[in-house]
């Protein structure tokens, strides 16, 4: 595999996993953060825009997954795509940490 496929794999983590709590929310009827609100990330938007960006998250790393050529023979494209996976996970679970108490 070329250096950008395991980029492609790692971005694809990343965007796929963010679209789990955007989803889940916006089927929920829960307003969540997205960089639509104000102030950007902090601030609630509408279900229906957590949908929408949910949406364009799954698209995005979905094309970025298939560009990224990652399957099960490649496990350091596995690694990389967990990695992005891991990241961004406990990023948002940092960065979300006080929007229930709001």
């Amino acid at each position: 595999m070329k250096w950008y496929n395991y980029i492609a794999a790692f971005f694809a983590g990343i965007f796929l996993t963010n679209a789990v709590p955007h989803f889940v929310n916006g089927i929920s009827g829960n307003a969540f953060p997205t960089p639509f609100a104000t102030p950007h990330g902090i601030g609630l938007s509408s279900p229906l825009t957590n949908i929408l960006w949910a949406l364009f998250n799954l698209l995005v790393g979905y094309l970025l997954f298939r560009t990224s050529k990652t399957n099960s023979k490649n496990w350091l494209s596995l690694l990389i795509f967990f990695l992005g996976i891991a990241l961004i996970s406990i990023f948002l679970s940092i960065h979300f940490v006080g929007k229930m108490a709001a």
